[in-house]
């Protein structure tokens, strides 16, 4: 009996030794792409809406990511918070493209992004008495850009446009009742989208595309998972409060779009 239980803590103490191991590399591989979004973040100052914007937005996501990181206590959380930071390098990318900038380093591809494709063309519509643009250009009337990929289980192609008209549904975790009208309008006909207004009304939700990474990658690589969207418990957004470090950034308040009380018209509750 002592045997078998010395060997059993021996097993067990292999294991939590591995699983200290790899939790400390995916904490240190998060680390490193924070620490180069935090350099862009503090060194960059935008000179015209669409680069102030993008920055803002870039800024958001490496306070998440820190937030992310130092919660993280399983891999899965710690590589939530580097897919988080590699999102805010998309954004200053887009900004450094905007102001003539060298890109600098390739970004590894987003999760979801391949699949969301991106805008191709002008397009605007009149949606909920506003006028709601996307273009593959940054402009003074598309002045917000999003990198691409899955926001509540939805795809949202990358591209520019004159509101996040996906934030709703990426802090509150589900779209409303008239993102699907919005979608098909935005984006039926387009080459290059990724999802016709079909597939956006049917998308899944983030649990199911976490069972479906588990098959697909051994149950580990999932960053879709259901707890860990930007508005998810811990860590997410809402402890990283969407502070901006740097005053100058400009653009953090989104503009007129202040408590995004304009998007009345999403507030019907997921489907």
């Amino acid at each position: 009996m002592v045997v078998a239980l010395l060997a059993v803590l021996a097993v067990s103490r292999g294991r939590q030794a591995r699983a200290n191991s790899q939790l400390a590399d995916a904490k240190a591989d998060a680390r490193r792409v924070i620490e180069r979004l935090g350099g862009q973040v503090y060194n960059l100052t935008g000179d015209d809406e669409p680069s102030r914007q993008a920055l803002a937005d870039a800024s958001e996501r490496f306070n998440a990511a820190g937030s992310q990181i130092e919660q993280a206590s399983t891999p899965a959380q710690a590589r939530l918070a580097k897919e988080t930071a590699l999102e805010g390098l998309y954004y200053v990318r887009a900004a450094r493209s905007t102001m003539g900038m060298d890109l600098g380093p390739a970004v590894p591809e987003l999760d979801g992004q391949r699949g969301a494709g991106k805008v191709t063309e002008d397009r605007s519509v009149d949606f909920d008495g506003r006028r709601i643009e996307a273009s593959p250009d940054p402009s003074a009337r598309t002045p917000n850009y999003y990198p691409g990929g899955r926001v509540a289980g939805r795809p949202v192609p990358a591209g520019w446009y004159s509101e996040p008209w996906w934030r709703t549904a990426l802090v509150a975790g589900a779209w409303g009742v008239g993102s699907v009208l919005l979608f098909d309008a935005l984006f039926t006909g387009m080459s290059g989208v990724g999802y016709d207004a079909t597939a956006f009304e049917s998308g899944y939700g983030d649990g199911y595309q976490a069972g479906l990474d588990a098959g697909n990658n051994g149950g580990d690589q999932n960053y879709d998972s259901g707890d860990q969207n930007y508005d998810r418990g811990d860590p997410g957004f809402a402890d990283a409060g969407f502070a901006d470090p740097r005053s100058d950034l400009g653009g953090s308040d989104f503009g007129d779009y202040g408590d995004f009380g304009g998007f009345d018209g999403f507030d019907g509750g997921g489907f």
